[in-house]
């Protein structure tokens, strides 16, 4: 009896589970697979016809491509501003909204408001600003360093992209941040007040270890996000001037679906992509899951 009441229920909660299994098996489980197989082949995405080459879209991706070595680079370089810089500022956002009592309901939405937009658009509407509002600024006001070509220029365009990416990221850690504030007990703050710890040390010392779990999701998304970003640096500059901020999502775009159409080269490119996210991000975790035990 006790083992068909449990078959009942399993058959039910599978029930529930299998529409939604058959989509994500249908639309993410198959092409990562269809993927994998692809980047063994010349295939150019069109013809049905195809050879298997084995390895040698990998060998000519690594050894081979220049403009995929540069991609590789610059992405990394982007990572590592990202990811220190979004999530200092979202814990910085987090612990200045907390601590304004009557208007934190009003910042929250004002921070988490670029988050609901498309950073397609959010990099059409700053890239207005570059290119208009910045130059008329400088003219009016004599601020001659807002002059610049912030889109054209490689030495400016990435910070114009972090800039765009800071501000379409940050709301979303910001919100993560603010929920383990809230669970750091006040007590002990209270504590440390009256043993004399100032705002920095009670920060240090309490809030930061309380919120380590917090932490490391957010340096995670923010690796995830930040290896895959596609949407500001397309809208931006569509990895110009020449190729001097390509990231590798864009230049997969580019052999995938470009004038090459290398659909089996880009699929091996979207591989490497993929093993470069898991090495990191895994890494990443066990070694903030250690700092969380000693914190």
């Amino acid at each position: 009896m006790i083992d068909r009441l449990r078959l009942k229920r399993h058959g039910i909660l599978l029930a529930f589970v299998l529409p939604a299994l058959l989509f994500y098996a249908t639309f993410l489980l198959a092409p990562a697979f269809g993927g994998i197989w692809y980047s063994l082949t010349d295939w150019n995405g069109l013809n049905p016809r195809y050879a298997f080459v084995g390895l040698d879209n990998y060998a000519e991706a690594l050894t081979e491509d220049p403009s995929f070595g540069h991609a590789v680079f610059f992405t990394l370089k982007y990572v590592l501003f990202m990811v220190v810089l979004q999530n200092a500022l979202a814990i910085l956002v987090a612990v200045l909204i907390e601590s304004r009592a009557k208007t934190k309901a009003f910042f929250r939405t004002i921070f988490f408001m670029p988050n609901m937009l498309s950073m397609i658009i959010g990099g059409f509407m700053w890239m207005f600003v570059f290119t208009r509002v910045l130059p008329d600024l400088a003219v009016r006001t004599g601020l001659s360093f807002l002059d610049r070509s912030w889109i054209g220029d490689p030495s400016f365009s990435f910070y114009a992209i972090l800039i765009v990416s800071l501000w379409g990221g940050v709301g979303y850690l910001m919100v993560i941040y603010i929920a383990a504030l809230q669970g750091v007990p006040s007590s002990l703050k209270e504590a440390a007040a009256i043993d004399g710890a100032g705002a920095w040390h009670t920060f240090r010392y309490i809030t930061l270890p309380m919120i380590y779990p917090a932490l490391t999701i957010g340096i995670f998304l923010t690796l995830n996000s930040s290896f895959k970003v596609f949407d500001a640096v397309f809208a931006l500059t569509g990895g110009g001037p020449g190729r001097e901020t390509q990231v590798i999502a864009l230049n997969i775009f580019e052999e995938a679906f470009g004038f090459s159409n290398r659909y089996g080269y880009a699929s091996a490119k979207a591989m490497i992509l993929f093993l470069i996210v898991l090495v990191i991000t895994v890494v990443q975790l066990q070694l903030m899951k250690r700092r969380e035990v000693e914190a």
